[in-house]
């Protein structure tokens, strides 16, 4: 399951704040929206219209490895 993968990358002590509470999705479910801010993946209202534009990945903590996350999210982004 490539939701666990990207969670053992996104650094320690994510399961204190990926609770489902305070915007967040849980750190055991993996939700994705338009303007979502209680998503794992949200889409702005913009890219949506637009149908371009850019996504948030709102799990990774401020502990990670950004070139590890950022490889990760490219390659379950475009080569999955």
């Amino acid at each position: 399951e490539r939701h666990r993968l990207h969670i053992e990358a996104y650094g320690e002590g994510n399961e204190r704040r990926l609770t489902g509470k305070h915007e967040t999705a849980n750190i055991s479910d993996f939700k994705w929206g338009v303007a979502d801010r209680g998503a794992s993946i949200r889409i702005p209202r913009s890219t949506e219209a637009e149908n371009k534009g850019y996504l948030e990945d709102r799990r990774p903590g401020s502990n990670m490895d950004p070139y590890v996350v950022t490889s990760l999210i490219v390659e379950t982004c475009c080569l999955h």
